[in-house]
């Protein structure tokens, strides 16, 4: 079992969604919706459910608006999405992730970026919080701070770059 974060997820769900930056070269990273198919592809291939955490849900469907309901037909449509609450198991998760980042230096630990806020390391944390609650392996994410927190948590972490490219069709295509 893995888990989507919203900028892996967007990237799947809109095909204009904007693509991360390349870390080896701080442009936007080249076929980075292709990467995230051919991951959809190999995980489906070897039964891994996708699991998508309820504060990524909220986060795609913020900025959503008309494509609300196409989103959500898609994720409720593909057996291998499955969304998942923050609920009592996540919730000690959390708090047990919070009270040590607060016993080893405050909430702001173990975050990528210094100046986040409360808000959104506790939305972070929620997300990781929920992948370790399901029992996922690895968390793929382009956000640095959630990123961050599932190296953390012992669990995989993956953002859009280290992602392989799918083959190319070795029968190539004819430009007409």
């Amino acid at each position: 079992m893995v888990v989507f974060d919203s900028s892996v997820l967007l990237l799947v769900l809109d095909q204009n969604a904007k693509p991360p930056n390349d870390p080896a070269t701080g442009q936007p990273l080249d076929k980075a919706a292709k990467r995230i198919e051919h991951l959809i592809h190999n995980l489906t291939a070897d039964n891994e459910k996708i699991v998508i955490p309820t504060p990524v849900l909220t986060e795609i469907l913020v900025h959503a608006g008309e494509a609300m309901q196409p989103y959500l037909d898609i994720m409720n449509g593909q057996s291998a999405f499955r969304i998942a609450p923050f609920d009592q198991k996540a919730a000690i998760e959390a708090a047990l992730a919070m009270s040590d980042a607060i016993k080893r230096g405050g909430h702001r630990v173990d975050a990528a970026n210094p100046d986040a806020t409360k808000t959104k390391i506790k939305f972070d944390r929620q997300i990781v919080a929920i992948a370790k609650a399901e029992g996922a392996h690895a968390v793929y994410s382009d956000d640095a701070d959630v990123h961050s927190y599932s190296k953390h948590a012992g669990l995989d972490a993956y953002r859009t770059a280290d992602l392989d490219l799918p083959p190319e069709d070795p029968q190539g295509s004819l430009d007409v």
